[in-house]
């Protein structure tokens, strides 16, 4: 057990082209080593959505899940060869209620939700990682989820949501990384940003029907799901979160943050 609770953090992660990008690449690394030295890290990513909960693979080396299609061919020779973590898995287990089933996964490796991130953050892959799928797009139920990883924060694990403040990917017309944010991208975050700041749980649950810039921000809703198992995993939900990081990319708001 460390001597100081493990923040829980959200992250905007981006696609695999994000970490040449020389100003995240310094936001996020700085960041990591602002943080205390985890002692394992557990990933609820955007592209894994599977249920019930399932646990991916708990041995070292295991192949990352190259889950994107069309870029350059060196985004598919990365590697991430990070410890195995069969003890969080037992823990995240026993978490879990009584009556809702776990499934397990043992051949996934992490997606890049999970991988892109890290490979900043921890580029040595000396940290266990653990990569869970989130079972539910439902935010309270995902609230509840983080609730229940929260004691795993005392361990010194640090707790991950994976996504992006805003995803419309079908309406953007400026695919370049300095693009300007069209109206909805810049509208949401906005949002999105007071909404936080004011430690509104209740209006981010129902973003969907209260958010400007929906439905185009979010299209679909797996890439802001993540945010509400961080939430859930806070020691205190009035808590006001700590952004962290906030901007654009490709007109995408890169907005993340950690809950204390």
């Amino acid at each position: 057990m460390t001597d100081q609770a493990m923040p829980a953090l959200y992250l905007s992660h981006g696609a695999p082209p994000l970490v040449d990008d020389a100003l995240w690449v310094s936001q996020l690394g700085g960041w990591a080593r602002d943080l205390p030295r985890p002692t394992a890290i557990l990933v609820v990513s955007a592209h894994w959505e599977s249920a019930p909960l399932t646990i991916g693979s708990t041995v070292t080396g295991t192949p990352l899940t190259y889950d994107f299609g069309g870029f350059d061919p060196k985004y598919y020779r990365v590697t991430y060869r990070s410890p195995g973590a069969p003890d969080l898995a037992r823990q995240v287990a026993a978490l879990m209620p009584d009556n809702e089933p776990i499934a397990e996964q043992p051949s996934r490796g992490l997606d890049h939700g999970a991988y892109v991130p890290l490979t900043v953050m921890y580029p040595d892959a000396d940290i266990p990682v653990l990569q869970i799928s989130m079972p539910t797009l439902d935010p309270v139920r995902l609230l509840h989820l983080g609730e229940r990883l929260r004691p795993l924060r005392e361990q010194g694990v640090l707790i991950v949501g994976s996504g992006f403040t805003t995803h419309g990917l079908p309406f953007l017309r400026d695919w370049t990384p300095n693009a300007q944010a069209p109206g909805w991208s810049a509208e949401f975050d906005a949002w999105a940003s007071e909404r936080l700041a004011a430690a509104d749980v209740d209006a981010l649950i129902d973003f969907r029907a209260k958010a400007p810039g929906m439905p185009y921000a979010h299209p679909t809703i797996e890439h802001f799901a993540p945010l509400f198992v961080t939430l859930g995993a806070s020691s205190n939900p009035e808590q006001v979160p700590t952004q962290v990081i906030d901007g654009f990319w490709m007109g995408l708001a890169k907005r993340s943050l950690q809950v204390a």
